[in-house]
C-alpha cells in the first residue's frame, strides 16, 4: 500500500522495517530449492556445456546460442523478455561481426511494489583441458560437493541462482515480494562492449522504474558470506619499445646495438620497488586515507592470512598482518606486470634480439584515482625515466583500458537487506568486503542511472575464477539460491515514506 504524503513532499525518508517472518513463508521455499537441486545442477551443466567464450571470435555463434538459451529459459518462466541489439565489434583485422544481444526480462509490475534489476553474464574465459584442467571444462563435473566447469561460478550459476530463486516462488504460487527484472549480457569478460550504451539509451525506459540493482559477479572472501561494497579499477598499459628494423642475432650483433629488450626491462623496473611501493609520482597521493572506521571493517573481517598462502601457493606475502594486507589487496592501487610481447618465449633456446618488444601491465586504481589523470601520470613518467637512459629506441605507451573503480555505502539500506538475509539463511553476519578486482559496469550503473547498488556474491573464496578447475561448490549453488530468494523480501521490507 502506498503511504500518503504528509507536511513535507520534498524530503524523502526511507525506513527499513523488518517484521520477521510475517507473510513470508521462507521454509517452505528452502525447503523447494532442496528438493529441486539435483534440477538446478542440471541447468547448470547445460549451460557449462555451451562454450560461450566471448574473448574468441570463433566461438561467437556459441556465445549467440547462449543468449537464446537464456532468454528461452525466461520466457518458459513466464517473463516478459526482449533480446535487445547493442551493435556491432570491429575486429583487429578490419571485420565487422555482431555482438551477442542483451537479455532483458520483467517479473511484476505492481508500482506498490520496489523494482528489482537483476544484472549478470553468461559468457566465460577460454578454457582447455591441455591448460591444466583436471576435468573437461566444458563438461559439468561434480567431485567432493564441488561443480568444476568453466563459467560455473563466474558467472553462470549465480544467474541461475537468481533465476530459481524467481522461480521458486511462482512454482509455489507465491507473490514476488518485489518486481525483479534481468539484464543478463554475453560480453563482461571482455569489457562488456556496447552495454554503456545500452544502459544510457534504456535509462528513461528499462531502467526508469528501477529502485535497486543488485549484482552477483564476485565472491567471498573465507567460507563466510561476505557482501562486497567497492571494487577497484583498471587501468592497462602496452608500453613499446622499438629499435632496430627486424630482429638480430645475438652474437652477430650483442654489444653493438642498444637493444630494445633491455629499455624495457628498466622501464619496467622502475614501476614498482621490491616491497610494492607504485613509484610513479601522483599514483598513491591520490587515494583516500584509511578512516578510523573503515579501519574498524577490516579488523573484524574473518582472514586467515595462513590459509591465503596455501591456497596461492607462496610461503611469504607481501604484508604480514590482516590489515594491511586487505587493504592493499582492495583500497589501495597496485602495479601488476603482465607480460611481454615480441619477446621469445618458446620452450628452448633462441638467441636472438628482438626488433620490438611490448610491455603489458596494470594499475588497479581506486576511489579518488581517474583513468585520464593516470594514464597522464604514467606515460610523462615512463617517458622521463626512458630520456634518462638516453636510448636511440623508441618508446609509446598506450592506455587501452580505463575501467573507473566503483565504492558504495555499506550503511545503505540495500546492505542492512543483504545482512537480514545472510542471517536468516546463513545464521551468522556477513562480511563487509571489497574486491580487488573490477567490475566496470558498476559504475556505469551507479553514474548513469542513479540507482543504489549492492554487490551480493555467493562464489566461494576458492572457486578459481579465470583459472584452470574453476567450480562452485553445490553448497554455495544451493544456499545462494536461498540467499537471493531471502533477499528479495528483505528488500521489499524497505518503506518508502514521504514527510
Amino acid at each position: 500500500m502506498k503511504h500518503p504524503k504528509m507536511n513535507h513532499p520534498g524530503i524523502l525518508l526511507s525506513l527499513l522495517l523488518f517484521s520477521g517472518v510475517r507473510g513470508f513463508q521462507y521454509t517452505e521455499l528452502a525447503n523447494y530449492v532442496d528438493s529441486h537441486q539435483e534440477e538446478y545442477v542440471e541447468a547448470l551443466r547445460e549451460w557449462v556445456a555451451v562454450e560461450s567464450d566471448s574473448t574468441n571470435i570463433l566461438k561467437r555463434p556459441e556465445l549467440h546460442y547462449m543468449m537464446k538459451l537464456t532468454a528461452k529459459k525466461l520466457r518458459e518462466m513466464g517473463g516478459s523478455v526482449n533480446l535487445i541489439d547493442v551493435g556491432n565489434q570491429e575486429l583487429p583485422d578490419g571485420r565487422i561481426v555482431m555482438l551477442p544481444k542483451v537479455v532483458t526480462a520483467q517479473f511484476g509490475n505492481d508500482s506498490d511494489k520496489h523494482t528489482v534489476c537483476i544484472y549478470g553474464h553468461t559468457d566465460v574465459q577460454p578454457a582447455k583441458l591441455v591448460d591444466g584442467w583436471a576435468t573437461d571444462p566444458f563438461n559439468l563435473t561434480e567431485l567432493n560437493g564441488n561443480l568444476y566447469g568453466r563459467g560455473a561460478s563466474d558467472n553462470k550459476a549465480p544467474v541461475l541462482a537468481w533465476i530459481h530463486a524467481v522461480d521458486a516462488y511462482q512454482s509455489l504460487n507465491m507473490e514476488l515480494p518485489v518486481n525483479v527484472k534481468f539484464l543478463f549480457e554475453g560480453m563482461e569478460e571482455t569489457g562488456s562492449n556496447g552495454l554503456d550504451a545500452m544502459i544510457q539509451s534504456h535509462r528513461d525506459t528499462f531502467f526508469s522504474d528501477v529502485d535497486y540493482i543488485v549484482i552477483s559477479d564476485c565472491g567471498w572472501l573465507s567460507r563466510k558470506p561476505a557482501l562486497t561494497y567497492g571494487t577497484r579499477g583498471n587501468c592497462y598499459f602496452f608500453a613499446e619499445v622499438e629499435g632496430p628494423k627486424q630482429d638480430l642475432h645475438s652474437g652477430v650483433y650483442g654489444g653493438t646495438v642498444i637493444e630494445p629488450m633491455t629499455d624495457l626491462i628498466g622501464l619496467l623496473d622502475s614501476l614498482i620497488s621490491p616491497s610494492g611501493k607504485i613509484l610513479v609520482p601522483g599514483i598513491t597521493e591520490a587515494v583516500a586515507p584509511l578512516s578510523v572506521e573503515e579501519l574498524k571493517t577490516y579488523q573484524d573481517i574473518q582472514f586467515d592470512l595462513d590459509n591465503y598462502k596455501s591456497k596461492i601457493g607462496v610461503s611469504e606475502l607481501m604484508y604480514n598482518n590482516k590489515v594491511d594486507l586487505l587493504t592493499h589487496k582492495w583500497r589501495y592501487p597496485t602495479v601488476s606486470i603482465h607480460g611481454i610481447e615480441g619477446a621469445f618465449s618458446d620452450p628452448g633456446i633462441k638467441t636472438v634480439i628482438p626488433a620490438k618488444v611490448t610491455a603489458k601491465f596494470s594499475i588497479r586504481q581506486v576511489p579518488n584515482m581517474e583513468p585520464e589523470t593516470v594514464k597522464k601520470q604514467v606515460a610523462e613518467y615512463l617517458h622521463s625515466m626512458f630520456a634518462k637512459r638516453s636510448s636511440p629506441n623508441k618508446l609509446k605507451v598506450t592506455m587501452v583500458v580505463g575501467a573507473k573503480p566503483w565504492i558504495a555505502d555499506p550503511r545503505d539500506l540495500l546492505y542492512e537487506a543483504g545482512k537480514a538475509a545472510v542471517n536468516r539463511v546463513f545464521n551468522t553476519d556477513p562480511d563487509l568486503i571489497r574486491e580487488g578486482g573490477t567490475i566496470p559496469i558498476a559504475k556505469t550503473f551507479q553514474d548513469v542511472t542513479g540507482k543504489s547498488i549492492i554487490m551480493l556474491p555467493i562464489g566461494g573464496f576458492d572457486d578459481g575464477l579465470h583459472s584452470q578447475n574453476e567450480k562452485i561448490s553445490r553448497y554455495n549453488y544451493i544456499e545462494g539460491t536461498k540467499l537471493f530468494i531471502a533477499y528479495l523480501y528483505e528488500v521489499s521490507q524497505i518503506k518508502k515514506i514521504s514527510i
